[in-house]
């Protein structure tokens, strides 16, 4: 079976060598998030790049395209950098192979046009796959193109996509979703993941490889992104004592941290104190605890050489089966794995 696989994914890069580029569209809008446009298409550069290098000459494996979703080609990004994209969307012509949306704030903020989301969703019709990148996920569900799939976004606005697509299944914790002919991702540099699963889709596993070792990425990175969101909001929160809370409870992770004693802390009553605080943080006590417990275990195992057996108790975890059952279930990956990948260099 692995050989008649071989076979196959070699009778495939050969069937594409000699296909026509690929068009892959990135659609852009006011305040874009620059890597969520540039990530996507340098993977895509760096694929026709070296395939050229190994077999000149050739068409380009992928013609790209940064699509603005206004009249005006010129696009201002997030950090105030302009693109001159090569086209509005009213302009744009003839069939399209992956059309990939970015993120930003005018798609955050609703302010992208009525119609270039019609644009959107005739565009999705003639092309072969569609995705997003980060909170570009909103545009296509405004566009209708993710009812009915299991679909991700950057971890801060999972809560948003899935209110404003109740029909969507939204999975806050993937780096990217494939879902039929639908692609979504998690936030910013997850759209370089993407475009690399894409060329691996394309042309095997051997030019993503060589893709990823050229832009120094992970051709499949491991875990989810639950592992690079810091869960601080509770500094953030309204109301003085759970904000005060926040530091008593990272001192306190070996303890137990029930509902009764949290509440204590603060002067509240249990019951009281549970509602206000799944009001102000959108979760439970128990499961903040629990997702603390995880932050610190993680930048632990990244920065320090403590046994896994210290950190589960230092963490308030009481043994090592227990973090690796947590971690296995909030990061993807279990702690030993973890710090094999991302441990620094000083630790």
């Amino acid at each position: 079976m692995a050989r008649r696989a071989a076979r196959g994914a070699a009778a495939g890069a050969a069937g594409t060598a000699a296909s026509p580029s690929r068009h892959v569209v990135v659609v852009a809008a006011a305040g874009a998030e620059m890597l969520d446009v540039a990530g996507p298409l340098q993977v895509f550069a760096s694929a026709s790049q070296l395939a050229h290098a190994a077999q000149p000459p050739r068409a380009p494996l992928y013609r790209v395209e940064i699509i603005s979703c206004e009249p005006s080609t010129l696009i201002t990004t997030n950090c105030g950098v302009r693109l001159l994209a090569h086209r509005s969307f009213r302009q744009l012509r003839g069939d399209i192979d992956t059309l990939l949306v970015a993120g930003g704030s005018a798609i955050e903020e609703n302010r992208t046009s009525e119609a270039s989301i019609r644009w959107l969703r005739a565009a999705a019709a003639r092309a072969r796959r569609v995705g997003s990148v980060c909170t570009g996920a909103l545009m296509l569900a405004r566009a209708g193109l993710l009812d009915g799939r299991r679909v991700t976004t950057h971890w801060n606005w999972s809560a948003r996509l899935a209110q404003q697509c109740p029909r969507a299944r939204v999975d806050p914790h993937p780096i990217f979703i494939r879902d039929g002919n639908i692609a979504t991702s998690a936030g910013v540099t997850a759209g370089m993941d993407l475009a690399l699963a894409l060329v691996e889709e394309d042309h095997g596993t051997r030019l993503a490889l060589q893709v990823a070792r050229h832009l120094v990425l992970y051709l499949r990175r491991p875990g989810g992104q639950s592992q690079f969101s810091a869960a601080l909001a509770l500094q953030l929160a309204e109301p003085q004592p759970l904000r005060e809370l926040h530091g008593w409870v990272l001192e306190h992770l070996a303890e137990p941290l029930d509902v009764a004693s949290l509440a204590q802390r603060v002067h509240m009553s249990p019951r009281n104190f549970a509602r206000v605080f799944s009001r102000e943080l959108q979760t439970t006590p128990g499961r903040f605890v629990e997702r603390l417990r995880v932050e610190t275990a993680r930048r632990r195992l990244e920065e320090t050489r403590r046994s896994l057996k210290q950190i589960a108790l230092e963490c308030g975890f009481g043994s090592v089966g227990s973090m690796r059952s947590v971690f296995q279930r909030t990061v993807g990956i279990p702690p030993a794995r973890y710090r094999t990948h991302f441990r620094s260099a000083r630790g």
